[in-house]
């Protein structure tokens, strides 16, 4: 009975003593896979990404779904993205660190978008890309569910004369919930991308890119526009006169919505 006893002893002051080295080790164990910052961020980039987040809401391209996001500009590695929050909502204080595997830096209690890596997989692909939105704009939705291509039928969305590839999501993960909920789809969703400025995704919406916050919001504004537009020259019959690819390449600049971006900024300002 004795040695049972001692037994019993020894056996739950050795587990007792395993859990508390473990627990002194822990948060240098979490420490080690807390991804480490990029950075300070200039607060000016805050305040443009928190406003990128009003206007596509203000403009309907987003609802209380979808989001925006940018590439730290201290490390390449690292994006910043608002947390799981409507868009009309969001805040400086809202906006979370994240490395490229989908980690965040410091969420504080905060949730995260789930399909954060829609983000983290482009920019690991895309150098060039600085600035992801992804909406659920309805005017886009029948262009994903038809082979109807989506065309450039104004030339403020020229950047679509490259053309716009669809995503099927049930190529890459066979039947889902349609979420690109995983680094699996995020690769898949960026390779159907390439090198294009927009992507469909059938039955969900859509993903723009940029080199800049203004560039993916005036692209997501005049894509919205464009699909519109597009649907009502089907809708009166007849051949329609599409954007020419030169024509395209012609207007392309680097600067093509900054008038525009000071404009939104203000409207969503007061």
């Amino acid at each position: 009975m004795r040695d049972s006893l001692t037994r019993r002893r020894f056996l739950t002051v050795g587990g007792l003593g395993a859990a508390s080295v473990f627990a002194l080790r822990a948060p240098w164990l979490l420490a080690a896979q807390q991804p480490g910052s990029a950075g300070a961020v200039d607060p000016a980039l805050i305040d443009d990404l928190v406003a990128g987040n009003h206007i596509l809401a203000r403009e309907q391209i987003l609802d209380a779904f979808g989001h925006i996001s940018v590439r730290h500009p201290r490390g390449a590695d690292r994006f910043l993205i608002a947390r799981s929050l409507a868009p009309e909502l969001v805040i400086a204080a809202d906006i979370i660190e994240y490395d490229l595997d989908g980690n965040p830096v410091d969420a504080r209690g905060r949730t995260s978008y789930r399909e954060r890596f829609i983000h983290s997989e482009i920019y690991r692909a895309r150098s060039d890309v600085n600035a992801i939105v992804h909406c659920h704009t309805a005017s886009l939705l029948p262009f994903g569910v038809t082979r109807v291509p989506l065309r450039p039928v104004y030339h403020q969305s020229s950047f679509l004369a490259s053309g716009v590839p669809v995503f099927e999501i049930r190529d890459a993960g066979g039947m889902t919930d349609m979420l690109v909920g995983d680094a699996k789809l995020g690769r898949a969703l960026a390779a159907t991308l390439a090198s294009k400025p927009v992507v469909l995704m059938r039955g969900h919406g859509a993903v723009i890119v940029g080199d800049s916050i203004p560039i993916a919001v005036g692209r997501s504004i005049y894509l919205d526009i464009n699909a519109k537009a597009q649907a009502q020259a089907m809708a009166l019959g007849g051949k329609i006169t599409y954007i020419d690819p030169e024509e395209a390449r012609k207007y392309a600049a680097p600067n093509n919505y900054d008038r525009a971006w000071e404009l939104w900024k203000k409207q969503v300002s007061r």
